[in-house]
């Protein structure tokens, strides 16, 4: 039975992901790809409510650890009603952020023990991973920039200070590290040109055919 292939995106605030979201989701459907494209927290209506309590209030309003439950509450459901079905049926599934997301934010950035995050991901995630993971990296001081300047984004982690969200972009360049096979990391502190052409030089060798998926 076809299944489909399975692309997350990470990185930490004002990377940029949204915007080369839509413009890879516009180049695969162009080629004749079947693209689903979510996000997380969130992506299913269940995983939506959890998001609003989880990106809302004031930065301690969740210690790390509960912030993790919450996290990978939302994920399963996603996983179940979203991700899973749509690679069933075959299909592209673009995520605005996975796994990936609590082991930085939570794990490197919280402090939450790796272990526990792990057995979490264990039950969550079962046999589902990404087939490819693109994080894009830049300075952390120009992420904050860019994610004030944006506005209405997720406040409440962008408010948790430099010293967190430093950890969080060694996080996210440890996992890289640790999982050449799956993870590119693309510098971000380039034109939206310049990282989209980044992103496809990754993404294009290992893409099967349009209709062709095999899942890794």
């Amino acid at each position: 039975m076809a299944s489909g292939w399975f692309i997350t995106f990470e990185g930490g605030e004002g990377a940029g992901k949204t915007t080369q979201i839509r413009r890879l989701a516009s180049r695969l459907t162009d080629l004749g790809h079947d693209v689903v494209v979510t996000r997380e927290p969130g992506g299913s209506p269940g995983a939506e409510a959890i998001r609003d309590l989880v990106i809302n209030g004031a930065a301690d309003r969740w210690s790390p650890l509960t912030e993790a439950l919450l996290m990978n509450a939302a994920r399963r459901d996603h996983i179940e009603r979203v991700i899973a079905p749509a690679l069933a049926r075959g299909q592209t599934v673009l995520c605005d952020r996975f796994a990936d997301s609590t082991r930085a934010y939570q794990g490197a950035g919280g402090a939450v023990d790796p272990a526990a995050i792990a057995a979490l991901e264990a039950v969550v995630l079962e046999d589902l991973r990404p087939d490819l993971t693109l994080v894009l990296d830049l300075p952390v001081a120009e992420g904050l920039a860019r994610a004030a300047a944006r506005g209405g984004g997720e406040a409440r982690f962008e408010s948790k200070g430099q010293a967190f969200h430093e950890r969080l972009r060694a996080g996210f360049l440890t996992i890289a590290a640790a999982e050449p096979g799956r993870c590119r990391v693309v510098a971000a502190d380039q034109s939206p040109e310049a990282v989209e052409a980044a992103l496809w030089a990754a993404v294009e060798p290992l893409l099967p055919p349009a209709g062709a998926q095999t899942h890794g």
